[in-house]
């Protein structure tokens, strides 16, 4: 697995703005003065029954309008210069629900994994999508429409979107020290050169830490989700429900986001 550990950005760039790839992102809000984009936002969609039950509608109602959302949220992305989007779509605890619901959440994956091109409309040549995850508990099915999906969306640019699927942080540190275990027992690796480049190469996706975390739903917790990518990550709490998370409430957290000083611990 190639090495996703980025160096803490130069203060000096931090303080023009610039993103850790030395780009300058920039939106305008509501006709305001500019403000940084983060390169990497990382979304945990939570609201989706809670919707559907507010409408007296069945749960898988709610995880199809929250599909259409996440549509919405990578265009928008796209738009303003986001380069990466994590969204944590089912995760290892969400087996626990009934069978009905993770059944249902399970078909809705696939169906929308194999026809990703047309809910893309025109981003579909924009988007390159990326399947986060133990895929040992998927159906074969599932894994085969992952790896069309990566397969067709491969050489696409201006936006990476990571769908956690059968995802939780503490499993993928179980899997990055196990990766590093075997190496060391092939003779791979020397015990004293496992360190945070080295653990942080050894997980599941080449991507950047999030620079930007999002959650909907007013819950107040990361839910195991990106425990070691998170270290130095601006957090973000909306109380609208993930359905209801549009446009402007992304532009809300992305100013929110400018206005803060990273510090990274010094």
């Amino acid at each position: 697995m190639a090495d996703i550990f980025r160096a803490v950005p130069d203060p000096a760039d931090e303080l023009s703005g610039k993103t850790a790839d030395g780009e300058k992102k920039k939106i305008n809000s509501d006709g305001g003065a500019p403000s940084e984009v983060p390169r990497h936002i990382a979304v945990i969609p939570d609201g989706n029954r809670r919707w559907a039950r507010k409408r007296l509608l069945p749960a898988a109602a709610g995880h199809k309008a929250g599909v259409e959302a996440f549509r919405k949220l990578l265009a928008h992305c796209t738009d303003i210069g986001v380069k990466y989007v994590t969204f944590y779509a089912f995760s290892t605890e969400n087996w626990k629900r009934s069978q009905a619901e993770v059944g249902a959440l399970m078909k809705l994956l696939l169906e929308k994994l194999l026809d990703v091109e047309k809910q893309m409309g025109s981003y579909r040549d924009r988007v390159r999508f990326v399947i986060v995850g133990d895929r040992s508990e998927l159906t074969p099915e599932l894994v085969k429409a992952i790896e069309e999906t990566e397969r067709k969306t491969a050489g696409n640019k201006d936006l990476t979107a990571a769908v956690c699927i059968n995802y939780g942080g503490r499993s993928e540190i179980v899997h990055a020290a196990r990766e590093l275990a075997r190496k060391v027992k092939e003779g791979e690796l020397e015990p004293e050169e496992i360190d945070e480049k080295a653990l942080s190469g050894a997980l599941y996706a080449d991507m950047p830490d999030p620079d930007l975390i999002i959650r909907t739903s007013g819950e107040l917790r990361l839910s195991n989700f990106l425990l070691w990518q998170s270290a130095y990550s601006e957090l973000y709490f909306s109380d609208l429900l993930w359905p209801d998370f549009d446009e402007a409430e992304l532009d809300k957290a992305v100013e929110a986001f400018a206005a803060r000083k990273r510090r990274y611990g010094s």
